[in-house]
């Protein structure tokens, strides 16, 4: 689970079959510890349906639960007050 976790921290949003990709660890292992960190709520978790290049996928969407990312380095427009 830490492995997951360690992966969603530094790469925020992520479907399910992305996260088995990048971390090697099957596709039914990684629902099953997402369900449980959703459980805990240490994450956030969605189905999301997408179409990528006319099909249709299916999948888990999550994130780390209360985390905002830092900024990127870089010129960027400030908020107006």
């Amino acid at each position: 689970m830490q492995k997951i976790h360690k992966y969603l921290k530094s790469r925020g949003e992520q479907l399910d079959t992305e996260i088995a990709a990048a971390t090697r660890l099957p596709l039914e292992d990684v629902r099953q510890y997402l369900a449980e960190l959703a459980k805990k709520g240490d994450i956030i978790a969605c189905h999301s349906t997408r179409f990528v290049k006319g099909q249709k996928v299916e999948g888990m969407l999550c994130r780390i639960a209360g985390y905002i990312p830092t900024a990127s380095p870089g010129r960027k427009p400030k908020a107006k007050a």
